[in-house]
C-alpha cells in the first residue's frame, strides 16, 4: 500500500512538472507578443499583479496562513531575484531576440542550479558538472556569435537572457530550503507579492501603456500572470518538494523545443541554424551535467592471482599446507 501511495505521489509530481514546463514554454511566446506594446518593467509588474491577485485568492480560500519564519529568507530572495529581476531581464531580452533563442539560452538554468547548489548548499562540484558548464557556456557563446550579425542589440538580448538564467537559478536554490517549511502555495503567493512590490517603480509605465495597448496585448499580460505565474510556479513548487532536483531539471529539457514550435506556430519566428546549434550545445551541457554516469569509465579491477598448477594438474604441495 505504501509503495502504491509513493507511486501515486510520484505520478502527481511528474504531472505537475509537465504542466509547469508547458505553461513556462507558452510564457516565452506571450512575452514576445505583449512586449511589442509593453516595456519590460511594465509587463513584469502587470504579470505579477495578475498572479498575486489569483494566488492571494487561492491562499485565502485554502486558509494556509503565513509561512513559517524559517521560510522567509528563501521567499524574499526568490521574490526579488526570480519573480522580480528574472521577469524584467527576460522581458527585456525578448524585445531584442526571438522567443526560441531566449528559451535556448535561459534553459542553461538547471546547470546553474547545480553549480549554485554545489557552492551554497555544499553539494559538491563533480567533474561532470564542470564539463557540462563548459559545453553549455560554449553553446551560449555560439548563440551570441550567431546573433552578432543582427547588431549589438541582439547580443545584448542574449546577455539579458543569461542574466535571466542566473536569477532563475538563484531563485530555485533559495526555494529548495524554503519548501521544507512552507507549502508550494504559500511560497509562490508571497514570493510573487514581493516581486510585485519590487516592480512598483514601473507602475507609471504600466498605467500609461495599458491605456494605449490593444486588448490582445493586455490579455497576454494577464495570461502570463494567471497561468505561467500563478499556476505554473505553484505546480513547480509542488513537484520540487516531492522529486529530486535532477528529475526536475530533466523535465525542462523539452521547454526550448516547445517554445520554438509555439513561436513558429503563433509568431512565425524560427531561430537560425547556427543559433539552434548553439542552443543544442546548451542543452547537451545540461544533459552532461545531469548524467549519472561518470565521465571516465573506472579502471577494471586487478586480476586475482590463481595458484599455479603442477604439470600433473594438481596444486603444488606448498599451497595445500
Amino acid at each position: 500500500m505504501q509503495q502504491e501511495s509513493g507511486a501515486r505521489v510520484d505520478r502527481l509530481a511528474v504531472a505537475a512538472a509537465t504542466v509547469t514546463v508547458v505553461l513556462w514554454a507558452s510564457a516565452f511566446v506571450s512575452i514576445r507578443s505583449a512586449g511589442a506594446e509593453y516595456s519590460p518593467g511594465a509587463l513584469a509588474l502587470g504579470r505579477l499583479l495578475s498572479g498575486t491577485v489569483v494566488l492571494g485568492a487561492l491562499w485565502l480560500v485554502r486558509r494556509e496562513g503565513l509561512p513559517p519564519k524559517a521560510a522567509w529568507p528563501g521567499i524574499v530572495t526568490a521574490g526579488l531575484l526570480w519573480f522580480g529581476a528574472y521577469m524584467v531581464a527576460l522581458n527585456w531580452g525578448e524585445q531584442l531576440v526571438d522567443a526560441g533563442t531566449a528559451a535556448l539560452v535561459v534553459n542553461i538554468g538547471p546547470i546553474l542550479i547545480a553549480l549554485l547548489g554545489g557552492w551554497l548548499l555544499k553539494e559538491g562540484l563533480p567533474p561532470r558538472l564542470l564539463a557540462g558548464m563548459a559545453v553549455s557556456f560554449g553553446g551560449a557563446a555560439v548563440v551570441g556569435l550567431s546573433m552578432s550579425g543582427e547588431g549589438r542589440s541582439s547580443v545584448g538580448g542574449v546577455l539579458l537572457c543569461l542574466v535571466a538564467a542566473v536569477t532563475y537559478a538563484a531563485g530555485v536554490v533559495s526555494q529548495k530550503p524554503a519548501l521544507r517549511h512552507a507549502s508550494a502555495l504559500q511560497f509562490t503567493t508571497f514570493a510573487c507579492a514581493i516581486g510585485t512590490l519590487a516592480c512598483l517603480p514601473f507602475s507609471g509605465q504600466l498605467v500609461s501603456q495599458a491605456a494605449d495597448a490593444p486588448a490582445g496585448a493586455t490579455l497576454n499580460m494577464i495570461y502570463l500572470g494567471v497561468f505561467p505565474t500563478a499556476i505554473a510556479f505553484t505546480t513547480w513548487g509542488y513537484a520540487l518538494a516531492r522529486t529530486s532536483a535532477g528529475k526536475m531539471g530533466a523535465t525542462t529539457y523539452a521547454a526550448p523545443a516547445l517554445v520554438v514550435f509555439m513561436s513558429w506556430l503563433f509568431l512565425g519566428e524560427v531561430p537560425g541554424l547556427i543559433t539552434l546549434a548553439g542552443g543544442l550545445l546548451c542543452l547537451a551541457g545540461v544533459a552532461v551535467s545531469r548524467s549519472a554516469r561518470p565521465l571516465r569509465r573506472p579502471a577494471p579491477p586487478e586480476p586475482t592471482a590463481v595458484p599455479a598448477e603442477s604439470p600433473s594438474g594438481l596444486i603444488d604441495a606448498h599451497t595445500r599446507d
